[in-house]
């Protein structure tokens, strides 16, 4: 299991949840009920804490680390993280996605089923609001999410959690 120890600190790991192979998880970092941290993923709370709440899942290649003294990175339940998202010292709220190969950084929020597109840079300090969909380099607001994509969200979720099985019974590593 690539969980790693940091200054006293070990990862703890749900029962139900996954860590794929190739993906590191070092030091204070707590993994909720059926989440699922893919391959390549580098999960680094070595100096503030990081919490990933049940469901959620970090997508293949992706990082997710703090900044010292100053944001510790929480992700709530059934958030989706796209692969290779960077995800710094910010909140990712229940339901919310970040789409692949974004950035979020110190000290934003992604409200509860709010989403940053494909690509996107949510500078510090930035907050998507509930529902609203934000794209672009630097990333602003564009227009609320419809109750379709907002579903499609959840469901996404639902998804990576029997994918997550799926693999997990498939390398023999259980999930």
């Amino acid at each position: 299991m690539p969980l790693h120890p940091f200054n006293g600190m070990s990862p703890t790991l749900h029962q139900t949840a996954w860590v794929a192979p190739g993906a590191q998880v070092i030091g204070d970092v707590h993994i909720g009920a059926g989440a699922s941290i893919w391959y390549n993923v580098v999960i680094r709370g070595d100096v503030m804490p990081i919490r990933i709440g049940a469901r959620s899942n970090i997508q293949d290649g992706s990082v997710v680390h703090v900044t010292r003294k100053l944001a510790a990175t929480r992700i709530g339940d059934d958030v989706l993280v796209g692969h290779m998202a960077m995800i710094h010292g910010c909140t990712l709220m229940d339901r919310s996605f970040v789409g692949l190969g974004a950035t979020v950084m110190d000290d934003c929020v992604v409200e509860p089923e709010g989403m940053l597109g494909a690509g996107a840079l949510l500078s510090p300090g930035k907050r998507v609001g509930a529902r609203e969909l934000w794209l672009g380099r630097p990333a602003k607001f564009v227009r609320m999410l419809s109750d379709e994509e907002v579903a499609r969200n959840l469901a996404g979720a639902a998804g990576y959690v029997a994918l997550a099985g799926m693999h997990a019974a498939s390398l023999g590593s259980g999930a």
